[in-house]
């Protein structure tokens, strides 16, 4: 496929409607909260899975490529696993920050959790982010590339334009209600 930034851009939404459902799903059913619009944005869509994924994708597909392997136990699911965690606790606590300089808060609290900091980050859901990770790029991924190359480059080009102008509207229509009130 010829146009990357359009096929990194789906694969982006793509994981961020995911994390969307994911953090539902936590609200729901696990903590029997009800439903809430998990999101920064108003659609169903988290970017920072997004951007996370993307992240993951770049800095952890060469070590699950490799397929590494000590006295015959793979390693590279347990590095992926590892990885992801660094990778995502780090973005986590990075998006806090930024969340809290641009609206005053941010989206979660893990007070209540065992082994956090500051109520930013906490060991239980790094270990599910690094679950999730292997997830990704074990499973999630190649699907998604199936998908894309099913879809053909003309349908993934009309895609992309398509959900990056629903996507643009939402992040002006929530930047003006945040700069305005």
């Amino acid at each position: 496929m010829r146009k990357k930034g359009e096929l990194l851009f789906l694969t982006a939404l793509a994981y961020a409607f995911l994390g969307w459902c994911y953090e539902v799903f936590l609200e729901v059913v696990v903590y029997h909260w009800g439903f809430s619009n998990r999101g920064f944005l108003h659609g169903p869509y988290c970017p920072v899975y997004g951007f996370g994924a993307l992240l993951l994708l770049a800095c952890l597909r060469p070590i699950r490529q490799k397929r590494l392997h000590w006295r015959g136990i793979p390693l590279s699911p347990l590095l992926v696993f590892l990885g992801t965690m660094a990778l995502t606790t780090a973005l986590e606590l990075a998006t806090s920050y930024i969340l809290e300089a641009v609206t005053g808060g941010w989206l979660w609290d893990y007070h209540r959790y065992a082994l956090q900091f500051d109520g930013r980050i906490a060991l239980n859901p790094s270990v599910r982010f690094g679950l999730g990770g292997v997830l990704i790029l074990y499973g999630i991924q190649p699907l998604l590339e199936r998908f894309a190359s099913w879809l053909g480059e003309r349908r993934c080009h009309i895609l992309a334009w398509v959900l990056g102008i629903v996507f643009l509207l939402d992040f002006v229509v929530t930047a003006a209600g945040v700069i305005g009130g």
